[in-house]
């Protein structure tokens, strides 16, 4: 072999060996873009897991909300019930009144004052009826409200985080596919 072909050998071995070592280097800068893909990868998968347990969580509260809600409707109706039952009771009472006038108009003006005074005292019971059902219509009027708009603002959070499980599901195929 000539001395030429010794260098020219010599000149391509040292050609290869900077090419070995930039592919080398394109090799290292790949694994380190790998790594950080697979470390996001996992933050990602964290933070899907941790909206998972958020949506949970949220879901669980809500069902104790609506049972909450369920049983102060079946007490809104147990008392509706009271309610009725001393309205029956109310009318009963007026109309023994009523028959008490007749039977009494013949008496004295004591016993007239006396029935005068019962009379009284069941028109204020009247008023409390009147007043407990006003206050029971306005607390049911606020329960249906409040009622109506969990439902929206659970319907709501629930539509926003199916987006986003399906945006980072989206992303997580992504960064699968490409690795």
């Amino acid at each position: 072999m000539s001395k030429q072909s010794f260098r020219d050998l010599k000149n391509e071995i040292e050609l290869k060996d900077g090419e070995i070592e930039e592919l080398n280097m394109e090799l290292q800068q790949k694994n380190e873009e790998i790594n950080k893909l697979k470390i996001y990868s996992t933050k990602l998968k964290y933070v899907n897991k941790n909206l998972e347990d958020k949506l949970d969580t949220k879901i669980d509260y809500d069902k104790a909300r609506m049972k909450e809600l369920d049983d102060l409707s079946d007490k809104i109706k147990e008392k509706e019930l009271i309610i009725e039952d001393k309205q029956d009771q109310v009318k009963y009472l007026r109309s023994l009144i009523d028959d008490y006038r007749t039977q009494i108009s013949a008496n004295t003006d004591n016993l007239e004052l006396q029935l005068r005074k019962i009379s009284k005292t069941y028109e204020d019971l009247l008023k409390q009826k009147d007043m407990i059902i006003e206050k029971q219509d306005e607390q049911i009027s606020n329960l249906m409200k409040s009622k109506e708009e969990i439902i929206k603002s659970n319907k709501t959070n629930v539509i926003s985080l199916k987006l986003q499980n399906e945006k980072y599901q989206e992303i997580i195929e992504k960064l699968t596919k490409t690795n």
